[in-house]
């Protein structure tokens, strides 16, 4: 099976994705929108302008099986093509952004391509077409508990300081980093807000091992994805309810989910005054990779089936491999 994946911009969650999708013996071709983009200059008309011809060139080259698209922002691009069924991914900030016109995309193509995946049930209750909820995997082997002592003197952070881990870029707004420091100028124990940016994926579980705790604002989000990295490296978590991190993380003792300022300061005082490790890990069993990368393959047989695609050519160990998951449901 050959799948052409169509991107606005690459995640660690979807490289995932085609590492496990290429361990099934997928051959996946990737190809991003034309440009550079950070939080504060994205891409141009200009550019998605541009990419339209190139993945028409790619589909008229290649004999693609299907094309998969990742964010709602390419789904026009994956339906113009008039040949290859179409599967698109929407991530979260598309379908539930507040950008009007962005949500509308998502929507759309949604509605018209042959299937869509969403990964959490927050996005399913958001969607009102037919859809597959897959969630995204952790790689539970990379992100796992590490001594705070050992993991601070791999990142150089001080021992003794009160940390709090914003992991993303401050600058992305739906992130709210502005609420993040009040939240931590509230909370009575004093910390600190470390931020990170352009850390390799692999050395991430040793900053989220060396942090006290992980702490999310974010006005939405599909995920967010670093809740259940933090959840996988038992490190304690205080969240706005957002996408899936109620249904992950709610109840456990040392993970506050809060929209409430107050609440969410009085959880970082919980946490601090304690031991500062939680049993999160326990609660993200099911969300490995291979459970991920199975499922989207069954994802792709039942769309090309269901085009009147033959899929009896799928090597023995995929074919088995199926078997093995409908045994299992």
């Amino acid at each position: 099976m050959h799948v052409l994946h169509l991107i606005t911009t690459t995640r660690s969650f979807f490289e995932q994705q085609i590492s496990v999708l290429e361990d099934r013996g997928i051959d996946c071709t990737v190809i991003g929108v034309p440009g550079e983009y950070t939080a504060d200059s994205p891409r141009t008309a200009t550019d998605y302008l541009r990419f339209y011809p190139k993945v028409l060139s790619h589909v008229r080259a290649d004999d693609y099986d299907l094309v998969h698209g990742h964010y709602g922002l390419v789904a026009p691009f994956a339906l113009a093509q008039p040949t290859r069924p179409v599967v698109m991914s929407l991530w979260g900030t598309d379908l539930m952004s507040d950008m009007g016109w962005l949500e509308t995309i998502s929507r759309y193509g949604a509605r018209f391509a042959d299937a869509t995946i969403v990964p959490s049930s927050a996005m399913s209750r958001e969607l009102d077409v037919d859809h597959v909820e897959i969630p995204f995997g952790i790689d539970t082997d990379l992100f796992r508990p590490i001594s705070r002592e050992q993991a601070r003197d791999r990142v150089g952070w001080d021992a003794d300081e009160r940390i709090a881990l914003f992991p993303y870029d401050p600058d992305r707004d739906e992130k709210d980093y502005p609420r993040a420091r009040r939240i931590a100028d509230r909370a009575e124990t004093e910390l600190e807000v470390k931020t990170i940016e352009g850390i390799p994926y692999e050395e991430m579980p040793y900053y989220m091992n060396a942090s006290d705790l992980l702490l999310v604002t974010s006005k939405y989000e599909a995920g967010p994805m670093a809740v259940k990295e933090a959840a996988a490296c038992n490190v304690p978590i205080v969240s706005t309810d957002v996408g899936f991190v109620e249904e992950t993380i709610g109840g456990l003792d040392t993970c506050v989910v809060s929209d409430d300022d107050g609440e969410l300061a009085a959880g970082l005082d919980s946490i601090l005054a304690g031991s500062r490790r939680s049993n999160a890990r326990e609660a993200i069993d099911g969300l490995s990779l291979e459970s991920m990368g199975d499922r989207l393959v069954e994802c792709y047989r039942g769309v090309l089936e269901q085009r009147g695609r033959d899929t009896t050519e799928l090597s023995a160990e995929q074919t088995e491999d199926r078997e093995e998951t409908y045994h299992g449901v």
